[in-house]
């Protein structure tokens, strides 16, 4: 019984990420989760929480949920979200797609 808890509790823990995906989940956290998870600005239209997000046919936006779209939306900025063009190395932004594709476990 505790050893399926703990096989439960991994499930959703950096254990089960890949080391690209973990390093995603860090930069989420760092540059995109203070408003896409917390809206710690206090932002009256808060940003779409990116939970899932590749679940879906299409983004918030309404363009088609993919890697270049999301890519696009987060170096070019869009609406109030500034750009983030030159934060980013190509790895960094890799690792941040790997991380969202997991649903943000």
């Amino acid at each position: 019984m505790v050893l399926a808890g703990l096989a439960l509790a991994g499930c959703h823990g950096t254990a089960s990420l890949t080391t690209q995906q973990a390093e995603g989940k860090d930069l989420y956290q760092v540059r995109c989760a203070h408003c896409h998870a917390d809206n710690d600005l206090g932002l009256k239209k808060p940003p779409p929480n990116l939970d899932r997000v590749f679940d879906q046919p299409v983004l918030p936006s309404g363009a088609p949920a993919t890697d270049e779209n999301v890519k696009r939306v987060v170096l070019s900025g869009k609406g109030m979200m500034p750009s983030f063009a030159g934060r980013f190395t190509e790895e960094q932004m890799a690792a941040l797609l790997a991380y969202l594709h997991t649903n943000l476990r």
